[in-house]
């Protein structure tokens, strides 16, 4: 069974409520059963954090033995060498996603430090992000 993890950064565990505007009226751990229901082929396990070295530990824990990650780093995307070596440092390729069409946004918001470590990066699709992310995974196995 093909393996996948998902990583959420900071403050997307305030999904539902932060921001609805931008980042839509459904939680996480709503959503994620919603996937895991499409996709019952797969083992698709589930972190969030709000800590760097947390998000950074994950990445290295599964990015030797996991199919694909679908990662979104949240403000850290911007600002996290750490996590962007992190990315580099391990085999399981990366889908960077973000909820939020970060180009549309605030200006500082427009670098991705990690996104050129990883297979592709998907930007403003909404929650949707996610299973277009899974999807990418799913055709790079075959």
């Amino acid at each position: 069974m093909m393996k996948i993890q998902i990583i959420n950064g900071p403050n997307l565990n305030l999904l539902g409520v932060r921001e609805p505007g931008i980042y839509g009226n459904q939680g996480f751990d709503e959503y994620i059963k919603e996937l895991r229901a499409m996709y019952s082929i797969l083992e698709i396990d589930y972190f969030q954090s709000n800590v760097e070295g947390e998000l950074i530990n994950k990445l290295h824990e599964v990015g030797f033995t996991y199919d694909g990650i679908v990662i979104n780093a949240g403000g850290y995307t911007h600002t996290s060498v750490a996590i962007a070596d992190a990315i580099a440092a391990i085999k399981t390729p990366v889908i960077e996603v973000h909820i939020s069409n970060i180009y549309a946004r605030e200006e500082y918001r427009h670098v991705s430090l990690t996104g050129k470590n990883c297979k592709g990066v998907l930007t403003g699709f909404g929650m949707d992000g996610y299973r277009l992310a899974i999807e990418s995974l799913l055709k790079q196995q075959v």
